[in-house]
């Protein structure tokens, strides 16, 4: 009996990311970048994790999917209102730009909010991991290493170990 209850919620939790990414898709397909307005984004995707301000007087409304997803969305508000980028960040592309000395506040901007958050006293580091999908369906890890001040020390994707 504990096998097929342990096997149905494997099941219904499997079905459950596919209908979210079900879900993510059909609302990206909704949004238009340029035309689509922020009341437009949040009315498809609800509230966001994070609003995060940027430079040129825009800002850029987080949507992540960790831990249970694989996705993170960065959606960019231009001054006018109007969505001028969406992104899913989790992807090779994005951990490239992660390089040695940045901060935990700039990483977090850049990749969104981390599935898990690790700290290792006796090291000295922390670790912060994401989920992503490495296509067409393997799942990967992504991990960055930050030392006692919170700067990047080093990073590296890895398939995560089998749950026992």
């Amino acid at each position: 009996m504990p096998f097929v209850s342990k096997l149905a919620l494997t099941l219904v939790a499997a079905a459950g990311l596919l209908f979210l990414a079900g879900c993510d898709q059909q609302r990206i397909k909704e949004l238009e970048e340029f035309v689509s307005t922020e009341q437009d984004v949040r009315d498809r995707f609800g509230p966001p994790n994070q609003v995060w301000d940027e430079s040129d007087g825009s800002h850029t409304l987080e949507y992540t999917r960790q831990p249970a997803g694989a996705q993170n969305f960065m959606i960019t508000i231009g001054q006018d209102g109007k969505m001028t980028k969406l992104r899913q960040v989790m992807a090779p592309e994005y951990f490239a730009q992660v390089a040695p000395g940045m901060d935990q506040q700039q990483v977090r901007k850049l990749l969104g909010q981390p599935a898990k958050r690790m700290s290792y006293p006796l090291k000295n580091e922390a670790e912060w991991d994401w989920n992503w999908i490495d296509p067409p369906s393997t799942k990967m890890l992504f991990t960055v290493v930050f030392d006692a001040q919170g700067k990047v020390v080093r990073k590296g994707s890895t398939q995560p170990m089998p749950n026992h």
